[in-house]
């Protein structure tokens, strides 16, 4: 019988596990919220962990009856067996199934198998633009067995007969685009290169590609051309940006290529989206990431010759894009176009990149709607990556228990004026505190390798700390400082290069050009530091170029430096250019800067000083220039 007042009908006995189910339920609630309190992204970081177990299990597994290695290549011929008639690239209107690129592909293997002394583990150095040759030739080679060298299409002259020489190819391949670039370094290539054009009518000593392509046969290249039994064999060489001094062609191997095939995947792309490729495919990014991430999903792509800030929302809705790549400073350039309406209608609803600074995020959520913005951090030749799977605005991703299962990083001390990390008594390196700036180094191992860059034995040696905490270990140096949070979010703060010491303390280059970037006339805004004799250190300066009909106002930019920068930050000099020259993946260039210094008789440009007295910044005539130098006038 129920007990009275108990509001159960007479003759039902009270379950024995409802008061266990209800604390059941209460614990869980009280938990949950317990979780949400201490660990709020414990779920987010458990699934970005089962993400990383199954592009490992992607990426190492085998496939077939008889277990051969998988490469990125392979991936493709299964795409193009499985989707032959899906759009693969579109490339100004036209449009490029996986069946098509396949057989333009075999094409290029035939010519060059059959005409040339390539054979399987020789290199082939590729010098094109944006367009789906680029592509053919590069698959084309692949399935001969050939490594590629990705020549960064921006260089000349000195720079690319470096690039060259330091990949040793036997082979050259050159976009029509390109003739008379090679033409001009011709006498002086090494001797035993063939050189093969994409153009019917070619010089004397160079070989029409495209004239044999047209009536070279599409069939099938056998698999053992290009079957692979160590995924860590070379498969690339892709040249590093080379924003200070020249290019080094950093060797990626197979299993490279296939993690960073992966990279569109983890982000939540699908084999539905439509991703807008506008890097270049000499670059990683664009590469490696997208077109690599295309095949791994089975998607389409659109390609454009070359990022054009005031086209590329049309672009967008043009082809229904969903999914585009960004590098260094694109989210900020389309943030400077001229405001338009309609600036929110289209499809895209993920941004995939790296290089976005926090300020360029906010603008740019805040204009173009609710676009996903998917940071990453990874060099081309680097062991380690991070991944801001949970979308925390400014960060490259978070130094979780998890990741750490796959890397062992630190962020150490840095000591900026020596240029060099710092070490104890006993010689060993010491982790920085979380909140303070510290150089971001990855252990290498079986697990993580690093290879190094082709024929120069000496940056490679360069790139790697020995003896950092213990006797043996061997650390990459990436010439990276982050920063940690409390909540063990990563920020990149700087470039080591980048980063220099005035009236000791340490400033980022980045900061201050941020601020300076926010006067309404400023286009561009380089920082970097410059030696001033009889100062320790280097004193900061700023390479500035305006926005189009707009004029400098010199008492602003003071006003702005001193308003939000410390004294110790604050750029003592300023340099006005018509135009900032930047790489291929608008990294500014600072090399160059540096060299020059601040001298009115080495630079034709306008220079300016900082004057405190006048609260401004004035011209940096001979006369001031000489009286810093003599130490008359103190900075």
């Amino acid at each position: 019988m129920a007990e009275p007042g108990s509001g159960l009908p007479s003759g039902l006995a009270v379950p024995t596990f409802l008061p266990w189910l209800t604390g059941l339920g209460a614990g869980m609630v009280f938990l949950s919220f317990l979780q949400k309190l201490l660990y709020p992204y414990f779920w987010s970081d458990l699934w970005y962990l089962l993400k990383m177990v199954r592009c490992g299990l992607w990426t190492t597994g085998k496939h077939g009856q008889k277990g051969e290695l998988v490469t990125v290549l392979d991936k493709f011929l299964i795409q193009a067996k499985k989707r032959p008639q899906k759009p693969f690239i579109i490339y100004e209107g036209d449009i490029y199934t996986y069946e098509d690129v396949d057989r333009r592909s075999n094409k290029v293997a035939h010519v060059l198998l059959n005409h040339s002394p390539l054979k399987r583990g020789d290199t082939v150095a590729l010098l094109m633009s944006n367009e789906p040759d680029f592509v053919h030739v590069w698959f084309g080679l692949a399935k001969l067995g050939c490594v590629v060298a990705f020549l960064n299409s921006n260089v000349r002259s000195v720079s690319l007969l470096h690039c060259i020489r330091s990949c040793e190819p036997r082979v050259l391949v050159v976009g029509a685009g390109f003739l008379e670039t090679i033409e001009d370094v011709l006498p002086r290539l090494p001797e035993g290169i063939s050189i093969w054009a994409m153009k019917d009518s070619v010089p004397q000593g160079i070989i029409s590609l495209k004239e044999k392509l047209s009536t070279a046969s599409d069939c099938h290249v056998p698999r053992s051309h290009h079957a692979i039994s160590n995924t860590k064999t070379p498969y690339l060489y892709i040249f590093t940006s080379g924003t200070t001094g020249l290019p080094k062609a950093a060797m990626i191997c197979h299993l490279a290529a296939m993690k960073s095939s992966t990279g569109l995947w983890a982000f939540g792309c699908t084999p539905d989206d439509i991703i807008y490729i506008t890097l270049p495919l000499y670059h990683s990014a664009a590469s490696l990431v997208g077109i690599g991430g295309c095949i791994e999903l089975g998607a389409t792509c659109v390609l454009r010759k070359k990022f054009s800030a005031s086209q590329f929302w049309n672009d967008c809705r043009k082809y229904n894009v969903t999914v585009f790549q960004y590098i260094g400073e694109l989210c900020h350039y389309l943030c400077k176009q001229p405001k338009r309406e309609g600036e929110k209608d289209h499809r895209v609803r993920l941004a995939i990149g790296n290089g976005a600074r926090s300020d360029v995020w906010r603008e740019f959520l805040d204009r173009f709607g609710n676009i996903k913005m998917c940071e990453f951090y990874g060099a081309t030749e680097g062991n380690i990556n991070f991944m801001n799977h949970t979308g925390k605005i400014g960060s490259v991703g978070r130094a979780t228990f998890f990741h750490k299962l796959f890397f062992t990083f630190h962020l150490i001390k840095y000591d900026f004026q020596k240029d060099e990390p710092i070490r104890d008594e006993q010689g060993w390196c010491s982790d920085v505190k979380k909140g303070e700036p510290g150089l971001l180094i990855s252990q290498v191992n079986e697990k993580n390798p690093f290879f190094g860059y082709a024929g120069n034995k000496k940056q490679t040696e360069k790139k790697l700390l020995c003896d950092v905490f213990k006797k043996g270990d061997v650390y990459f140096n990436t010439g990276d400082l982050m920063v940690q949070d409390q909540e063990d979010f990563l920020y990149f703060w700087d470039r080591i290069g980048d980063t220099f010491r005035w009236k000791g303390e340490n400033v980022a280059t980045t900061e201050v050009g941020a601020i300076i970037g926010m006067l309404d006339f400023i286009q561009e805004a380089n920082v970097y530091g410059v030696v001033v004799p009889g100062y320790e250190g280097k004193a900061g300066m700023a390479s500035i170029t305006l926005k189009p009909n707009m004029s400098l106002d010199l008492e602003k930019v003071y006003e702005q430096v001193v308003t939000f920068l410390p004294a110790y930050a604050r750029p003592q000099f300023l340099r006005m250019q018509e135009k900032m020259e930047a790489t291929g993946t608008f990294k500014l260039q600072k090399f160059q800067l540096v060299e020059e210094g601040f001298s009115p008789l080495k630079i034709s440009d306008p220079l300016y000083f900082m004057d405190n007295l006048k609260k401004s910044y004035i011209p940096l005539t001979k006369e001031i220039y000489d009286q810093i130098i003599l130490g008359k006038i103190k900075l």
